[in-house]
């Protein structure tokens, strides 16, 4: 799962370094498929990461 994402970001030149399955969802027993803990990012990643979203969308 984070595996799919995390490359995707990275052919933007996006890297986010918490970018992980959300431990505490995974090993419970939910209905949902587990979260995926995004983490944090400096400024300029987030704004890469805007930039690469606006571009998807056209």
């Amino acid at each position: 799962m984070p595996r799919q994402l995390r490359a995707a970001l990275a052919a933007h030149g996006i890297t986010l370094p918490s970018l992980d399955l959300h431990l505490p969802s995974y090993a419970g027993t939910y209905d949902t498929p587990p979260l995926i803990a995004l983490g944090n990012c400096n400024a300029g990643t987030a704004d890469r990461l805007a930039a690469a979203l606006r571009a998807g969308r056209r």
